[in-house]
């Protein structure tokens, strides 16, 4: 295989982990030193802050992500995804609305780091604004 398709089948390898839920199989396609910067709030470096946020998420949302179109750069050592996020609000989350069981639906954008066969960086990108107004109006 091409770097490219290599790191194409790494981030489609990581949407398909996500989909089921597999934090395990997650965490194992990432760098021990994987930079996590989400598209609100505040960077976070390593694989145990990423599973420890991986783990919050699991518990307060129930995401699927649905039909995503992964770009790859030549060399491989970048990728971008864009996607349809198709998710169910469990549990308040602190300074965001009441969860009620909302269900929610959003365009996601993220960027990819690939060092050495394994995600380094992964950048998400959503409209927080938009998916405010759909928990808040039910």
């Amino acid at each position: 295989m091409t770097a490219t398709q290599d790191t194409y089948a790494l981030v489609s390898a990581y949407y398909a982990a996500f989909n089921r839920q597999d934090l395990a199989g997650m965490l194992a396609l990432l760098a021990e030193d994987v930079l996590h910067e989400p598209s609100q709030g505040t960077p976070r470096a390593g694989k145990a802050l990423f599973a420890d946020f991986l783990a919050h998420m699991n518990h307060r949302y129930r995401e699927t992500v649905i039909d995503p179109v992964v770009l790859a750069s030549s060399d491989g050592s970048r990728a971008a995804a864009e996607f349809t996020l198709d998710g169910q609000y469990l549990q308040t989350d602190e300074g965001l609305p009441a969860a009620r069981g909302q269900g929610y639906r959003l365009r996601v954008g993220a960027f990819f780091e690939i060092v050495d066969g394994r995600i380094a960086r992964v950048s998400n990108h959503y409209n927080l604004n938009d998916w405010i107004a759909q928990v808040e109006a039910g």
